[in-house]
């Protein structure tokens, strides 16, 4: 059933109960009749100066003889029509209450004072149209408006709205409205190939609709005359608004109202009204034989005629009949204001009727999916509301899943985009000159992350997370330094603790023979010493290995700074003490009042005694502290021991360089001394070993990332270490255990014999006393 014949038998329908119903208006009946402009301007004019004259002929302010007064007028559907009927109306003060029409100028209540609109207000139906577009992600439609300030009004509002929401116009086009003549059979119909065009070419599949039911009958030849053009129907989704009608047909009989199928309508919010449905099935036609509308109405619903020609009695309907007398404007014309201002009820339907301060109904929009069956008929079906005074949550409801779309997304849903979206994991970049909904889809640069649909740009991770392989989400780092429950970890502490051992073990083996030649004849102390601090340098290791704590990270380096001082220093002194050892063994040489064990404790005293100082400064100043490095591996927080100051660090190690330098070119001087004597070879083998462990230690160390960095520090120490402890003890163990017979007395003095007949010169005496000193 088409719009016009629906409201004009809701009107009827609703007359009669009010005046069935003794409470509402008692001792008052109304009456009212009904008129159909045909869509024509001067149609409008003509109807609403002859509610206004005698007779109906037009001429206002002339009452005579008139029976009826006029309370109201309802209508028009369209916004023009109901400016034009509200202009003439507006002298009078007579009411006019519309149930269609939403344009902003009728708001204007010092122009249109007693206009009065029974729909909600056009703005909250630009809020749902944007709601619904977002709901579904359309962000590339088309449009389609009415040629009048109407649709200008329409597209001005939109394009503001979509801006705002990420959403953009594929097209938009002008519908002109239809020219017609009724006399004769030239009809004057506007170019349809722009927009035959704009549906052919554009990749919008949601397209919005807005206009009145008289300017959308030319968009309706252009979807008549889509198919044979193009040998193809456009199946699109079409939201179209409530002012117009689906069903009027004025020029043709069929209108492909298959187009329609799938499509979606904003209209004004309604309920099934009690009693309307039995009104429809029991309405006689012949009890108001006088309205031409419903004459028609009948006529073309059953294909028959109630009256002859009924299109050759145009004139007769503008014909005043007399019921209304101008002279009774004065005394009705304020007498519904206080009334419609101040309404508030709830209707037989349930709903609650009230008007906001602009004199427009606060109800909101149903969301109608329209159903078109292969006989061409038709259902609509509400899917969803939107409900602007409604709360939060509740201002758009829809059920999706009881939409039928279109056929040719077969029952999936559709989608309205310029391009592809972008996936999580990249990030859309608009080209100049471009709508922002069209764009290209770059993955996120390394190191970022995307974790939205269209997303305008990659974000990084928190500082403790890092972006998964895709690059859509942050992953939680995992926590990582050198434990002692990992491979490396478990190797190196076992390395440490297995030399820690073999040094405790060969200190014994030097004490249980601490008496033999090969034990005294390089300072005892000294050695027994240089074996702690060895023992020490390897367990000093051990702080390097385990999570990073205050306590660690002050002890690490400098304790391994001055424990490996000491163990240099201790070298040191053997090689000088070995030095001057010699040299006292020549005739009238006074270098034997050096050798006592003072000499040697002086010299370790005082070397280690600066890099003591060094390492107290550096404690003081810039101490080291746990730190988590965040950014040297993905993935990965690394819980190291920051140095504080890295000057300080190279320092210490450059202190031992130098100190390990130092004692290189002393040994290496003495290395050709008589063997009896000599551990300088061994302690030049020794600090080559320890010079070119460090030395390939700084480049490695600043190459190096994360744990290995400290495994490398490790390795180094246990390196430098376990040389110093087998060039040095390894000999000397080798003849302690393996051949005892070279560890006596006699064997020293057999050597130095033989060393006589090479042309070394010394004498038992002085061995001997040489030998109780050192020892």
């Amino acid at each position: 059933m088409r719009k016009n014949y629906q409201n004009s038998l809701a009107f009827i329908f609703a007359v009669e109960e009010i005046n069935k119903d003794q409470h509402l208006l008692p001792n008052i009946t109304l009456g009212f009749h009904i008129y159909d402009n045909f869509f024509h301007r001067s149609v409008n004019y003509d109807i609403t100066l002859s509610l206004l004259s005698e007779q109906k002929q037009g001429f206002p302010n002339y009452r005579c003889g008139s029976q009826y007064k006029i309370s109201a007028v309802v209508g028009g559907l369209s916004s023009e029509a109901s400016i034009q009927i509200a202009t003439i109306l507006g002298l009078y003060k007579t009411p006019q209450i519309s149930y269609g029409a939403g344009h902003a100028v009728l708001k204007d209540k010092t122009q249109f004072p007693p206009f009065y609109q029974m729909v909600p207000d056009e703005a909250s139906k630009y809020e749902g149209i944007v709601t619904l577009l977002r709901y579904f992600r359309w962000t590339w439609v088309g449009l389609t408006v009415s040629y009048d300030d109407s649709g200008e009004d329409f597209v001005q509002a939109l394009q503001t709205m979509f801006s705002r929401n990420g959403i953009c116009i594929a097209f938009t086009e002008k519908v002109p409205l239809i020219l017609f003549q009724m006399n004769g059979s030239r009809n004057h119909i506007f170019s349809i190939q722009d927009i035959l065009a704009a549906l052919t070419v554009t990749k919008a599949n949601v397209i919005l609709v807005y206009g009145d039911t008289s300017s959308m009958q030319h968009l309706k030849l252009v979807l008549n005359a889509y198919g044979p053009l193009t040998k193809t129907f456009p199946e699109k989704v079409w939201i179209t608004t409530g002012q117009w009608d689906l069903t009027t047909s004025i020029l043709v009989n069929d209108w492909y109202i298959k187009h329609f199928h799938g499509s979606l309508s904003i209209a004004t919010h309604k309920n099934d009204v009690p009693g309307f449905s039995t009104f429809l099935q029991t309405f006689n036609p012949y009890k108001h034989q006088h309205y031409f509308t419903l004459q028609q109405f009948w006529s073309t619903a059953f294909e028959c005629f109630m009256m002859p020609n009924p299109y050759g009695t145009l004139s007769n309907l503008t014909k005043c009949t007399g019921e209304e007398k101008l002279e009774s404007l004065p005394d009705t014309e304020f007498s519904l204001h206080p009334f419609l201002r101040n309404i508030h009820f709830n209707n037989s339907a349930g709903d609650e009727i009230f008007l906001n301060e602009n004199m427009e109904l606060s109800v909101g929009y149903d969301i109608v999916n329209w159903i078109i069956f292969p006989n061409k008929s038709f259902t609509q079906v509400r899917v969803g509301m939107i409900d602007s005074q409604a709360a939060l949550d509740e201002k758009f409801i829809i059920e999706k899943n009881a939409i039928i779309w279109p056929e040719k997304f077969n029952q999936t849903l559709p989608h309205s985009v310029c391009t592809k979206r972008c996936h999580p994991g990249y990030y859309r970049k608009t080209h100049e000159g471009k709508p922002s909904c069209c764009y290209d889809c770059f993955q996120c640069p390394e190191g970022t992350i995307s974790d939205k649909t269209d997303a305008y740009q990659c974000e990084r991770c928190a500082e403790d997370k890092y972006p998964n392989k895709h690059q859509n989400q942050c992953i939680l780092k995992g926590i990582t330094f050198l434990a002692y429950d990992e491979l490396l970890g478990i190797g190196l502490a076992s390395a440490a603790l297995s030399f820690s051992l073999l040094t405790a073990l060969v200190l014994g083996t030097f004490k249980h023979h601490q008496n033999t030649p090969i034990v005294r004849a390089n300072n005892r102390d000294l050695t027994y010493l240089l074996l702690i601090s060895l023992l020490f340098c390897f367990l000093c290791s051990l702080l390097f290995i385990g999570r990073p704590s205050r306590m660690t990270c002050l002890l690490r380096q400098t304790a391994f700074g001055i424990i490996f001082s000491l163990a240099l220093s201790c070298v040191l002194a053997k090689t000088i003490t070995v030095v001057l050892a010699f040299l006292a063994t020549n005739p009238g040489n006074k270098m034997k009042k050096w050798l006592s064990q003072r000499l040697s404790y002086y010299i370790i005293v005082f070397c280690s005694m600066i890099q003591l100082i060094i390492c107290s400064i550096w404690l003081s100043t810039t101490p080291p502290f746990p730190d988590l490095d965040m950014f040297s591996h993905v993935g990965r927080i690394l819980v190291k021991c920051n140095e504080g100051s890295g000057t300080m660090f190279y320092i210490v190690l450059g202190y031992m360089g130098f100190q390990a330098s130092i004692g290189f070119m002393v040994a290496f001087l003495a290395r050709k001394l008589p063997d009896h004597f000599n551990e300088a070879k061994f302690i030049t083998f020794s600090m080559l070993i320890f010079c070119s462990v460090w030395v390939s230690f700084v480049p490695i160390h600043l190459s190096t990332k994360e744990k290995y960095m400290v495994a490398v520090e490790i390795f180094s120490i246990l390196a430098s270490s376990s040389g110093l402890l087998g060039c040095i003890f390894a000999p000397k163990m080798y003849i302690i255990l393996l051949r005892p017979k070279m560890n006596t007395k006699d064997h020293f003095k057999k050597k130095k014999l033989y060393n006589d007949s090479q042309g070394y010169f010394c004498n038992d005496t002085n061995f001997s006393n040489s030998s109780r000193d050192l020892g």
